[in-house]
């Protein structure tokens, strides 16, 4: 298992990964604060006390972000699906967003949105996020179920208590920066007071951005609708041919927290706000008009004599809307205009767990726990006036969702020696799934799809079963080495298996939570996921971990019952036939295998002379993604990359050269049409300044604005008739051009 963390400290300027900082991962997304900065533990096995391992250090800042998903960017074996500018999907070794089990706050959030456009990581600011934990490879099963990829876990900041006898602990955070590419700028603000026995804190923040700029024209000028929405003053009736349309954002998140401690036991009580006016998704054909959040989050810890106790009681509310927002224009058909298509979606997630981890002797360790968790879903769209093909009914997309999950594991930890570590663990899950009664927007249109899905047997119940075996050798204090099997089930989502209108290429294209452009249908028969994962690390350093180090963990994961595109015909659906140069799929069970190797080193330059201390660390990531049923490439498969910095420390001066390399993506998907893209170098340059109470940031980001196709950007369809036949096709969503930014910090 290779365990990565970030960890926010009091005395320690922290480190990343091979290449580059994940700053922000402080109270502040910003700049890391006092002597706060950001802590990287990398951990070959879990504990529950774990022990950092200090790998490098490093100070590129992240901070100008509202994307707690980009906090994580250059972790080796993560990289990122372009979605909105709050809402990245994470990838693991090629796997990505529902195949990650992703905790934020010990709470298993769901994206619930049929363009996925509301994923869990959307719901933590980067201000508000004191750790990240990402599991990848063999995942213990006490942190894992329902994927097979890995997990992520984010943790906003622990409390806080003044000693007993001492005055009341107040403490005050408060940050902004702005981004020069898309006029993006953020403030946030954290505040404290605790004394021996009770805290209270409070975090807020609000990001907004323009549209980005790639590093050059990608497209023609103009070809946007003209500006409908009162909630923005800007007319975009014109695009400029660089200008990536629909990459508008604005968020806003609130939380508080209260917690009262006794001895060793100690209970919170966490409370979340988010208000989402407008996201934009320059590779979806609609966006974000709204997505608010509310979250109820009560949690208790205790010390034991035999070991510790983790109870944890959530609730999550979610209400979003989706229309065509100010780049874009609904044309469907040859009718004409029409006012847009308006969808909803309320998702309700609650949850139970409890866990406990159980000193058996000396050389054992026993993680037990149990896990509940309860989710409805309803999608609906309202009828259109004046618009005969969404009229007269409610479009119900998703009619009561249903998907409950029970699960139960146990997970047996011993140190045989101070060499041997082993770790065996195994996990039940039962998931139950259902849905209502659906309608179209009208019986002569959708009636026969909604007959079909309604006559079926929709109520699916899967038994699902995770293991893990682990052995971790450390012949000396100069090398680990660590090799493992697991295997990780996961169960269908609500919209693959519930979403059934395939009679309409408009809706069709609404179910679409990858990016591609296309348009997709459920499947009822849709099984789970089983993936088989074999993994080993070799990690040589230096004796204290701080001069160089050397670290390769090669895998390879086989999945049965892969869910994969397939032609709508196959799976016995009939499917409107495309000229736009899109395809409309569905699902279907196959077998895929993706294997690879990640690399990273760091080596200390010089260290005590005059002009500093100089190092310099790095990256190489690479992973092959196969569908051995139809022998086509997995989609959305990062090419080979490498990220090389060097890093000067002086005084309160810290200076970082960066270097991102990607290949080019060749080995694209047939059955979705997935385009290649080029090759590309990106340069960055990163200067901080660090005082007693504040922190300055600079930075420069691809530096000669040199344009690029993002590898993992998807179709662009972000301007224009989204809708119609006009749309753009054949274009990759870029990456963006050149950014001066700047971001600052003042603590208390």
């Amino acid at each position: 298992m290779q365990q990565f963390q970030l960890k926010k400290q009091s005395v320690l300027r922290g480190i990343l990964t091979p290449s580059v900082l994940v700053p922000g991962i402080l109270t502040s997304c910003l700049l890391g604060a006092f002597p706060m900065s950001v802590f990287a533990e990398h951990l070959d096995l879990p504990s529950i006390e774990v022990t950092a391992e200090r790998i490098y250090e490093n100070s590129i800042p992240k901070s100008n972000t509202g994307d707690t998903a980009q906090l994580l960017e250059d972790e080796p074996g993560l990289s990122l699906y372009q979605a909105g500018g709050v809402s990245s999907l994470p990838v693991i070794h090629g796997l990505a967003d529902d195949r990650i089990r992703i905790k934020v706050d010990g709470m298993d959030l769901i994206s619930s949105c049929a363009n996925h456009m509301n994923p869990p990581l959307s719901y933590s600011d980067p201000s508000n996020v004191e750790s990240i934990k990402v599991f990848a490879g063999i995942t213990p099963v006490s942190v894992g179920g329902d994927s097979i990829a890995g997990t992520i876990i984010v943790n906003s900041a622990s409390p806080e208590f003044a000693q007993a006898g001492q005055d009341l602990l107040i403490k005050a955070q408060v940050g902004t920066f702005y981004r020069s590419n898309n006029d993006a700028r953020g403030v946030n603000l954290s505040t404290s007071v605790a004394n021996d026995k009770v805290y209270m804190r409070y975090t807020g923040s609000t990001v907004e951005a323009n549209n980005y700029t790639a590093g050059g024209n990608f497209k023609p000028a103009g070809l946007a609708a003209v500006n409908r929405s009162a909630n923005r003053a800007k007319d975009r009736g014109y695009l400029a041919g660089d200008e990536v349309g629909s990459s508008y954002y604005k968020a806003r998140n609130q939380a508080l927290a209260f917690g009262v401690k006794l001895d060793n036991h100690l209970v919170e009580l966490k409370l979340g706000l988010q208000d989402i006016p407008y996201q934009g998704f320059a590779n979806q054909r609609m966006d974000m008009t709204g997505n608010d959040s509310q979250q109820y989050n009560l949690s208790y810890a205790g010390q034991y004599g035999w070991g510790n106790l983790e109870a944890r009681v959530y609730n999550e509310k979610t209400r979003h809307s989706m229309q065509m927002g100010d780049d874009k224009l609904f044309w469907y058909g040859g009718t004409g205009t029409v006012a847009g298509m308006p969808m909803d979606t309320e998702g309700k997630t609650s949850g139970v767990n409890v866990k406990g981890n159980v000193n058996l002797s000396q050389r054992d360790t026993l993680h037990v726990g149990a896990e509940y968790q309860r989710y409805r879903l309803d999608d609906w769209w309202n009828p259109v006036a004046n618009s005969a093909m969404m009229s007269p009914n409610t479009f119900w997309n998703i009619n009561n969702g249903q998907r409950d999950r029970y699960d139960m594991f146990a997970e047996w930890e011993a140190k045989w020696s101070s060499q041997w570590l082993s770790q065996l663990g195994l996990r039940s899950s039962t998931v139950k799934m259902d849905a209502d009664n659906v309608q179209g927007y009208s019986t002569m249109m959708y009636g026969a799809a909604a007959t079909a899905f309604n006559k079926a047997d929709r109520s699916k119940t899967d038994n699902n079963i995770d293991m893990t075996a682990l052995a971790r050798f450390t012949p000396d204090a100069s090398q680990t080495f660590e090799a493992g099997y697991a295997m990780k089930t996961r169960s269908p989502n609500v919209y693959e298996r519930f979403a059934w209108a395939n009679s309409n290429t408009m809706v069709m294209n609404m179910n679409n939570w990858v990016g591609d452009g296309n348009g997709y249908v459920g499947n009822l028969k849709l099984k789970p996921e089983t993936a088989h994962t074999l993994s080993a690390t070799a990690n040589w350093h230096d004796a204290v971990q701080q001069n160089w180090q050397f670290k390769a963990t090669p895998y390879l994961t086989y999945v049965d019952d892969y869910i994969d595109a397939v032609a709508c015909a196959k799976v016995g659906k009939t499917c409107a036939v495309r000229t736009d140069g899109f395809v409309n799929l569905s699902l279907d069970n196959q077998s895929a295998k993706l294997y690879g190797v990640d690399v990273s080193g760091k080596k200390l330059l010089t260290a005590g002379s005059g002009f500093g201390r100089f190092s310099a660390t790095g990256t190489v990531n690479y992973v092959r993604g196969k569908n051995r049923t139809t022998g086509d490439d997995l989609y959305n498969i990062m090419p080979l990359n490498a990220k090389l910095a060097l890093e000067h420390k002086l005084g309160g001066w810290t200076n970082t050269i960066q270097t991102k390399l990607v290949d080019s993506k060749d080995n694209v998907q047939a059955i979705r049409k997935e385009l290649k893209t080029a090759g590309y170098g990106l340069l960055n340059l990163y200067s901080s300044y660090e005082w007693k109470y504040a922190r300055l940031d600079l930075g420069v980001e691809n530096v000669f604005d040199k344009y690029y196709a993002n590898p993992l950007g998807g179709a662009y369809v972000g301007q224009g008739a989204t809708m119609g036949t006009d749309v753009l096709h054949g274009v990759t969503v870029p990456g963006m051009g050149r950014s001066i930014n700047v971001g600052l910090t003042l603590n208390y």
